[in-house]
């Protein structure tokens, strides 16, 4: 009977592998660079982190929401888009719609870049003005969605009161002859 146990038991241990490691899964989640926006600058970086991450709710984090903040997100798109596009009463939900469409487009192992230049901010205590240059390049699938934007964005920033950070107003502006401006992306993917 010893011996049977004996069988059974070395039987167990080198036929299950109990004692070995296992393969680590892949991540369920976007990768995540997303900062607690206690400055201005925060709120731009995560910006740019989470287009690089191809993260929708770090995104939608870097704009304003009424639950704490005292100003609701809004958007002012460039001329040249408003002329084509309907953003009328653009808001927080929009900017999710069209950022998850673009996410789903996204070529395999590819990114969105922002590039900011000609950045300048003016701040009065509790919000700041921002405004800045973009390139925006968008690696697609979609052929008929362009890769390349360019614009000037200027952000109005508020701090609400939990010390956090966000984008109330966003205004984006074409300064390209041959590109199209952000908003062109938006209305686009939306």
């Amino acid at each position: 009977m010893k011996q049977i146990y004996f069988i059974f038991f070395a039987l167990l241990l080198t036929g299950c592998d109990l004692f070995s490691t296992r393969s680590a899964e892949a991540p369920t989640q976007a990768r995540s660079d997303y900062q607690q926006p206690t400055s201005y600058n925060e709120v731009i970086t995560n910006l740019i982190n989470s287009l690089q991450d191809l993260n929708v709710q770090n995104y939608l984090s870097c704009l304003s929401d009424s639950t704490f903040a005292p100003k609701n997100f809004a958007f002012s798109a460039s001329s040249s888009a408003q002329s084509k596009y309907n953003f009328d009463n653009w808001d927080k939900n929009d900017e999710k719609s069209y950022l998850s469409i673009l996410v789903n487009k996204m070529a395999a192992n590819s990114n969105i870049t922002l590039t900011l230049s000609n950045t300048s901010y003016t701040s009065y205590g509790d919000s700041v003005v921002y405004s800045a240059s973009y390139t925006l390049n968008v690696p697609t699938t979609d052929q008929t969605i362009p890769q390349t934007y360019q614009g000037t964005l200027i952000f109005h920033m508020i701090v609400n009161s939990q010390s956090v950070w966000s984008i109330y107003y966003w205004q984006d502006s074409r300064s390209s002859a041959t590109l199209p401006s952000w908003s062109e992306l938006k209305g686009m993917t939306y």
